[in-house]
């Protein structure tokens, strides 16, 4: 029982580690325009827990995963054909553990995640701007395309058990659009459209390769604003696909994960922001049952 147990649940940390790690959801209000020359610095902090389900073919109960995860991220806004758009690099790190459940296999890993930059441009309603052109700026409709990409950069051992790094490379792109409404444009409602594709891990157990098809995703956020300086958010997000194929074999384990989440946001003073965030998954089939609490900061500095 100790090898399709070690299987299964590495099987189902190489695919679910990355997405945990960074986020649930992308941001509501994340494709809102901003003047150009702004910079922003970010510090994360989350704790979740993971009850992954196992296949039922295979005779083990479940793992159990806790995760204390923080990242540090720096963004940077310019101009692309008179368009508002970003860049931003991200580094993941924490601690990892888990065990399965009826058996005695457990470990626990801490270090450094996978690396990420995204790169996006508002092709609509998102004028690149100064900030003395964008005090008189009224927002509107806006719509967005970006690409993240994750590198093999986190601590990946093939011997262990669980891993902060996936030892292969991911590519996001992601299509949204952001309508604010009501009076005041107090409301705005987001969608977002994505997909994963991933690269092979050719290292998994150190001889075999891990191949995951495209998890494709879709989010709507629904926010609204209390004063010009705190608002809040109902955020949900659908990932479904995702299959994974072990050295040519179909482990046959299409996903469908469905989270649902809030975020509050609070911009104390012109430069610094704070930002609670919770998720919990409420359909997970073949994925795990999530649930966790975070919390941001933001530091902002610049714009021209």
């Amino acid at each position: 029982m100790r090898g399709p147990g070690l299987l299964t649940f590495v099987a189902i940390a190489a695919a679910w580690f990355p997405r945990v790690l960074y986020a649930q959801f992308t941001d509501p209000r994340n494709y809102s325009n901003v003047p150009v020359g702004l910079n922003q610095l970010e510090l994360d902090y989350a704790v979740s827990h993971a009850n992954a389900s196992i296949d039922s073919s295979i005779e083990v109960g479940a793992a159990k995963l806790h995760l204390d995860v923080g990242a540090a991220a720096y963004t940077h806004s310019f101009g692309i054909a008179h368009h508002s758009s970003w860049i931003r690099a991200a580094v993941p790190f924490g601690s990892v553990s888990g065990f399965v459940s009826g058996t005695r296999i457990s470990s626990s890993v801490s270090g450094a995640g996978d690396a990420s930059v995204e790169i996006a441009t508002l092709l609509k309603g998102g004028a690149a701007l100064s900030a003395t052109d964008f005090a008189s700026y009224m927002p509107g409709t806006t719509v967005g395309v970006s690409l993240t990409v994750t590198g093999p950069t986190g601590q990946y051992d093939p011997d262990k058990l669980l891993n902060l790094g996936s030892d292969r490379w991911s590519f996001k792109p992601q299509v949204a659009v952001s309508y604010p409404f009501g009076r005041e444009q107090k409301w705005v409602v987001d969608s977002y459209a994505n997909a994963y594709f991933f690269t092979d891990n050719t290292a998994y157990h150190g001889r075999e390769i891990l191949r995951q098809e495209p998890l494709l995703g879709i989010e709507a956020h629904l926010s609204y604003s209390f004063t010009s300086n705190l608002w809040t958010s109902l955020d949900s997000s659908y990932f479904f696909r995702g299959d994974i194929v072990i050295d040519g074999v179909d482990q046959h384990d299409s996903q469908k994960h469905l989270t649902v989440g809030t975020e509050t946001n609070w911009s104390m003073t012109p430069r610094n922001s704070l930002v609670f965030v919770y998720a919990k998954s409420v359909v997970h089939d073949n994925a795990p049952d999530y649930s966790g609490v975070g919390l941001k900061y933001f530091y902002s500095w610049g714009g021209r």
